[in-house]
């Protein structure tokens, strides 16, 4: 699978796809990631990819011109147009299975802004716009490289064992993933429970499945339909764990 991220800043990114996972499935040719300077594809000869906005207003906004001859530029040298996504605030929320949906489309381009927003018209050039969450980023490069990472997770390869991936949080529903715990078994007074060591793989797995249910109620009811209630530094139920 191939993925090519079109951004003002591609350093911020090689850092991320030199290591771990994703540079072993580039290693072994599973997945091929390219970065690119917008600026390359700006009609100016200075690189200038912003202006003001039409109609007054603080900042600058991202021109059109330069994403689309970005597009251009791609689809020549693919044979085939890509499957272009915006990464957005204003974007459609990603998940586990639109990473899945994203894992079968072969070729992804991935358009980043900065300053103040990006022209309109870019989001007409996209098949998609999204975002990673309900906040504000200053540039779209960290969304891109969690894009990225959660699709290429999906790839078949690319997690050297397929189960470690189909066990991941969200996976297989709106459900996170079940405790784990490895050695020792006791640590500062922390046990392991007995019935991960007690060889009952049948009681086992009903455990897992009995506390992904318990994690995502008390962590994420919000996914079973529940509110969640805020907790403050007064409550009393607070202990001083993250809940975040």
């Amino acid at each position: 699978m191939r993925f090519d991220i079109v951004t003002l800043y591609p350093d911020i990114l090689r850092p991320f796809f030199s290591q771990g996972v994703l540079w072993g499935a580039q290693e072994k040719g599973l997945i091929a990631v390219h970065l690119h300077d917008l600026r390359v594809f700006s009609p100016d000869p200075r690189g200038i990819v912003d202006d003001r906005p039409f109609g007054g207003g603080a900042g600058m906004v991202m021109c059109p011109e330069p994403f689309f001859r970005a597009v251009d530029a791609l689809s020549r040298e693919l044979g085939r147009r890509p499957y272009v996504i915006l990464l957005s605030a204003q974007g459609v929320l990603f998940d586990q299975e639109l990473a899945k949906e994203l894992a079968r489309k072969g070729a992804v381009a991935l358009l980043c802004g900065r300053y103040e927003g990006v022209d309109e018209r870019v989001a007409e050039l996209a098949d998609l716009e999204l975002s990673i969450g309900d906040y504000v980023l200053a540039g779209g490069e960290l969304a891109a490289g969690v894009v990225v990472e959660a699709t290429a997770r999906m790839v078949p390869g690319v997690v050297g064992r397929y189960a470690s991936a189909a066990t991941d949080s969200f996976y297989a529903g709106p459900v996170l993933g079940y405790p784990q715990y490895t050695r020792p078994r006791d640590f500062r007074g922390l046990r392991v429970p007995e019935v991960l060591v007690s060889g009952d793989h049948a009681r086992i797995r009903r455990w897992r499945l009995r506390e992904a249910w318990r994690k995502t109620l008390r962590h994420r009811p919000d996914l079973l339909g529940l509110k969640l209630k805020a907790r403050t530094a007064e409550d009393p139920e607070n202990t001083g764990k993250s809940h975040g």
